[in-house]
């Protein structure tokens, strides 16, 4: 089973680099953001399974962030400060933080928090794959089907609604073969004719959009005499 994905949100980058070596020591997969816009914007394109999120941040500061993150996210957030005042720690939880640590820190005592929330999390919430099922990485692809973006590396894609589809369809069934006629008929909910090749001019288009090399594409691959498939590279 993969490990959980941890975003570390800090504008220190020692702090970030301190706690992602802790962090992957222990097999957690590690994102960083160094403040809370950069944040928000992962979290639209990654699936995140727990946030470290420093409350004194330039541009967007961690309680906006966390409340932000707030409305439509449920993941455990545990709050960074150099501050130990109580009202400090008040407004942080108000904000929807699940715990709260202040620096200067034994990263040692971080990490026990941090399985302890995704412990707890896992108990008491639904799969933390459900909650993100909107989101479809392959590699460096990202499908998210809430907003109908597409981004392959750094760069977003524009498809068409039908080319979205095609992508959605395998994407959401790695390694399943699909027949143009089946593709046709869960996509335009219509009945195939062997003499149409609407599909395979729809993936000539969508293989020219998001492939490097259309000729040898990485993401969506021909099965000869079968169909296609999106695999886990």
């Amino acid at each position: 089973m993969d490990k959980e994905t941890i975003i570390i949100v800090d504008d220190e980058k020692e702090i970030r680099d301190l706690i992602g070596i802790y962090l992957g020591n222990e097999g957690y997969k590690i994102l960083k953001a160094e403040d809370g816009e950069e944040a928000l914007k992962i979290l639209e394109q990654k699936r995140v399974d727990l946030i470290i999120l420093d409350i004194m941040m330039p541009k967007m500061d961690g309680i906006e962030a966390c409340m932000k993150i707030r409305e439509e996210r449920n993941m455990p957030i545990i709050m960074l400060s150099a501050k130990s005042e109580d009202m400090d720690k008040i407004w942080g939880l108000t904000a929807g933080a699940d715990d709260y640590v202040t620096k200067p820190f034994n990263p040692l005592e971080l990490i026990a928090r941090v399985k302890s929330q995704l412990r707890r999390y896992k108990k008491f919430n639904v799969p933390m794959a459900i909650e993100n099922e909107s989101i479809i990485e392959i590699d460096e692809l990202i499908i998210n089907t809430d907003t109908h973006k597409v981004i392959v590396g750094d760069r977003e894609v524009k498809l068409t609604p039908r080319e979205f589809d095609i992508l959605e369809l395998l994407g959401r069934n790695k390694g399943i073969v699909f027949s143009i006629e089946k593709i046709y008929e869960r996509v335009w909910k219509e009945e195939f004719f062997k003499s149409d090749n609407t599909v395979m001019v729809h993936i000539r288009k969508l293989r020219e959009k998001i492939e490097d090399n259309p000729r040898k594409p990485k993401y969506v691959k021909t099965v000869w005499g079968v169909g296609y498939k999106v695999d886990n590279l």
